[in-house]
C-alpha cells in the first residue's frame, strides 16, 4: 500500500486493483493503420543533460513492433524541440532505420537545425528538403512537422501554401503532414495563416487538395473532434486522417458511416498492449470488445495530456518507468521535473485503473522512492 498526494492536498491510501493489460495480438493490426510516437530514453549516467540511452530506446521500439504497431520516430514525443537536438536527431533516425528491418515506422521531417533568429521561406524549405533526405534514405514514411519557424516568418495562408508547396513538389513520394496544435506547441499559434482553427482546417484541406497525388495522410493534433472529422471529411480522395487527439481517439479510430481516422499517438506509447489488442478487436468486428478496452484509457490519456499539453511527455516517460522499461525516471534536459508529484499520484492510479500496470508490485517499488523525494511519508 502507497500513500498517495491527491489535489487539495488530502493523503490517501491506495493499492492496485485493477485489470492487467492483455497479451499483444499474434500479428499486426490490418483495419487501421496506428503508429505509436515513441519517446527517447536519456542516459541517466551521463556528464551532460542530453546523452540517450541507446539500447534501452531501440529496446522500446521493439516493444511496440512487439504489440502490433507502427514506431513514429523523432517526433514531439522524443523531445524535439524540448532537448532532443538535430544531431542526436539524426542518430536516432539511423538506429531504428537500421532496426526497422522491414516493419512499419515513420519519421519526423522538422526544421530544428535552424539557427535561432529570423527565417526565410527558402531557408525554412531547404531545412525540411535536409531533413527529408535523412529520413528517406532511412526507409520512414516522412512526416513533415509543423515548423516553428515558418510560424514566425509567414504572414499570410499564401506563405504556407508556397513553403509546402516547394518542398511537396520535389518530395518524390508519398508523406504524410503533421498540424500540431497550439496546445502542444504555443510557438505554433495562427499556423496555416488563421488564428480560427476551422479556418486552419479549411486551409490545410485545400492545400491537401492541391498535392494530392504527394500528401498521403495528415496528423490532426488539435485535441477537437468536431474539427478533426469536419477536416477528415473534407480531404480528398486517396488522403487520410491521422488522429493525433489524446483526448478523443477511441471515437475518431472507430469512425462513423462516413469514414474514420488512422492513428498516429503519443498515448500509444504507455498503452501499447492495450491499442494493439483493441485494434485487432477492429479487425474481428468486435467493436464494442474495442471500446471497452481503449475507452477505459482515456481518463488517464486526458491527465497525462492536460495543460500546459507539452509537458505529456513526462506523463509518457514516467509510465515506462513504472512498467519496467527503463530503469530511471530521468528525461533530456531534465525534464521529468516537468509535472507535480500529486500529477503523477494521479497517473497511478488511473494507469492501474486503465489496466496499463503491468507488474504492480513494481510500480509501487518505483514509485515509493520518487514519493519520499517529495516528501511525502
Amino acid at each position: 500500500m502507497l500513500v498517495l498526494p491527491a489535489p487539495g492536498g488530502e493523503l490517501l491510501n491506495w493499492s492496485p486493483s485493477g485489470p492487467r493489460p492483455p497479451a499483444p495480438p499474434t500479428k499486426p493490426p490490418t483495419s487501421r493503420i496506428a503508429y505509436a510516437a515513441a519517446h527517447v530514453v536519456a542516459d541517466a549516467l551521463a556528464d551532460e543533460p542530453y546523452a540517450v540511452d541507446w539500447d534501452t530506446t531501440l529496446a522500446f521500439r521493439e516493444h511496440l513492433w512487439s504489440c502490433g504497431l507502427g514506431v513514429a520516430e523523432a517526433m514531439d514525443t522524443a523531445q524535439r524541440g524540448m532537448g532532443l537536438d538535430w544531431a542526436t536527431t539524426q542518430e536516432l533516425v539511423s538506429r531504428t532505420g537500421a532496426a526497422a528491418a522491414g516493419r512499419r515506422w515513420c519519421a519526423g521531417v522538422g526544421t530544428d537545425q535552424l539557427p535561432p533568429g529570423p527565417a526565410t521561406i527558402t531557408s525554412i524549405v531547404d531545412a525540411w528538403r535536409e531533413q527529408l533526405e535523412l529520413v528517406s534514405g532511412a526507409g520512414a514514411v516522412p512526416v513533415v512537422m509543423a515548423s516553428r519557424a515558418l510560424a514566425a516568418a509567414a504572414q499570410s495562408p499564401d506563405d504556407y501554401h508556397t513553403a509546402y508547396g516547394k518542398l511537396l513538389s520535389e518530395a518524390g513520394g508519398p508523406v504524410l503532414l503533421h498540424w500540431l496544435g497550439e496546445q502542444f506547441d504555443p510557438a505554433l499559434a495562427g499556423y496555416w495563416g488563421h488564428a480560427d482553427v476551422r479556418a486552419a482546417a479549411r486551409e490545410l484541406a485545400a492545400l491537401c487538395t492541391e498535392h494530392a497525388a504527394t500528401i498521403a495522410g495528415v496528423k490532426v493534433s488539435v485535441l477537437d473532434a468536431e474539427v478533426e472529422v469536419e477536416f477528415r471529411r473534407a480531404l480528398p480522395d486517396g488522403v487520410a486522417c491521422y488522429t493525433g487527439d489524446d483526448f478523443n481517439y477511441p471515437s475518431l479510430i472507430a469512425g462513423d458511416g462516413e469514414g474514420h481516422s488512422e492513428a498516429l499517438l503519443g498515448i500509444f506509447d504507455p498503452l501499447a498492449p492495450i491499442a494493439g489488442t483493441a485494434l485487432a478487436r477492429l479487425d474481428d468486428g468486435d467493436r464494442a470488445g474495442f471500446h471497452a478496452l481503449l475507452d477505459r484509457t482515456v481518463p488517464l490519456s486526458r491527465e497525462i495530456f492536460r495543460a500546459p499539453t507539452r509537458h505529456y511527455k513526462t506523463g509518457v516517460v514516467f509510465l515506462a518507468h513504472l512498467n519496467g522499461h527503463q530503469d530511471h525516471f530521468r528525461m533530456i534536459a531534465g525534464q521529468e521535473s516537468a509535472r507535480t508529484i500529486t500529477h503523477l499520484a494521479m497517473l497511478l492510479r488511473l494507469a492501474d485503473e486503465a489496466g496499463v500496470l503491468a507488474d504492480p508490485d513494481l510500480a509501487e517499488a518505483r514509485m515509493r522512492p520518487l514519493l519520499q523525494v517529495a516528501g511525502v511519508a
